[in-house]
C-alpha cells in the first residue's frame, strides 16, 4: 500500500523551501540572507503554527512507514551559532515522531580518546542505519568552524577538511543515506536578546554559559567560517539550507516542510508481510 493512499498525508506546499537551498559551488555572503523573513508565506504566526501542526503530523506518519519499511536512512544536520535554536527545532519539529526510529547525537568537546583518532572517527558510529532518522545537533562541521576560529589546528589542516567532508558525505549518500543540512541563521541582535532572556529568567539560567559571551566576540570570524563552509560543502547529495532563524515559528516551519518534502521524494510504503495473511483468524 502506497503511503499517499494510506492516510491523506500529502499536502500541497505552503512555502517555497527551495529558496533557502544553497546551490553547489555558490559563493555565500550571509549578509545577503535575511534572518527575520517569512519568505513568501503570507500567513501570520498563528496560521504558521497551525501549518506546523499539520506538517508534524505528516512527518510522524512518514516516519512510521520509513521505520517499518527499514530501507532508507536519513541524516539531518543542524548547525547554528549559540542560541540559534537547534534544541528548539528538534523539540518542535519532531515532537510527534516515534523516538524508537529517531535519534539525536550531540557532538561536544572531543574526549581524549576521540582526539587520539581522526576527526571523523567519532562521527561515523552515529550515522543512521536502515529505517533510522538521525539528527546531528552540531556535527563534523565543528571541525571547520570552532576549530578554524580558535586556531586549534593550522589552516593547512582545516582547509583540506572541506574536501574530506564532501567525500565522507558522498560515501554515505552512495550507500543509501539521504542527507539534509540546516544552518539556522540568526542575527547578532537576536542572539543578544536570547542571551539576555536567559539571564533575566531564573528558569533559564541553566542554559547560560559565560563562554557564549567570549564566542560572541568572535561573531565576524564565525560568519566567515560559516560562509566558506556553506559554499564549499553544499552539494547535490548533501545540500545546505540557510533557514531564517529570528522567528522561531517560521524556522520550525521551514525545517518541517523541507523534511516532509524530502520524505515525499522517497519510495515509502509499508513492507509486504513475509507470508500471506489471507484466511488467518485470531481466535
Amino acid at each position: 500500500m502506497a503511503l499517499n493512499d494510506a492516510g491523506n498525508t500529502k499536502a500541497p506546499a505552503q512555502i517555497d523551501v527551495a529558496r533557502y537551498r544553497v546551490k553547489p559551488g555558490a559563493r555565500v555572503r550571509l549578509d545577503e540572507w535575511e534572518t527575520d523573513t517569512t519568505g513568501d508565506f503570507d500567513g501570520g504566526k498563528k496560521e504558521g503554527k497551525d501549518l506546523l501542526s499539520n506538517l508534524t503530523k505528516q512527518l510522524a506518519k512518514y516516519q512510521e512507514v520509513f521505520y517499518a519499511q527499514g530501507k532508507h536512512r536519513l541524516l539531518i544536520v543542524l548547525q547554528a551559532m549559540d542560541t540559534g535554536g537547534k534544541d528548539g527545532t528538534i523539540s518542535h519539529v519532531f515532537k510527534k515522531v516515534n523516538p524508537q526510529g529517531v535519534k539525536v547525537a550531540n557532538f561536544k568537546t572531543p574526549t581524549p580518546q576521540e582526539l587520539a583518532h581522526d576527526y571523523l572517527w567519532r562521527i561515523h558510529p552515529h550515522v543512521p542505519g536502515n529505517g533510522e532518522m538521525m539528527i546531528f545537533n552540531r556535527s563534523h562541521y565543528e571541525d571547520v568552524l570552532i576549530v578554524r576560529v580558535h586556531g586549534l589546528v593550522p589552516k593547512a589542516v582545516w582547509e583540506r577538511r572541506y574536501e574530506q567532508i564532501n567525500a565522507f558525505e558522498k560515501m554515505l549518500a552512495d550507500e543509501g543515506t539521504t542527507i539534509v543540512k540546516f544552518c539556522l541563521y540568526i542575527s547578532k541582535d537576536e542572539q543578544k536578546e536570547r542571551l539576555q532572556a536567559r539571564l533575566d529568567d531564573p528558569t533559564k539560567h541553566w542554559k547560560f554559559d559565560v563562554n557564549d559571551l567570549a564566542e560572541r566576540k568572535r561573531w565576524d570570524a564565525y560568519m566567515d567560517a560559516y560562509e566558506e563552509m556553506l559554499g564549499r560543502t553544499s552539494t547535490s547529495y548533501a545540500p545546505w539550507f540557510i533557514v531564517p532563524g529570528d522567528r522561531k515559528w517560521y524556522r520550525n516551519l521551514v525545517v518541517a516542510q523541507t523534511l516532509v518534502q524530502t520524505l515525499e521524494g522517497l519510495d515509502l510504503h509499508y513492507p509486504e508481510p513475509e507470508q500471506p495473511l489471507d484466511g488467518i483468524v485470531v481466535e
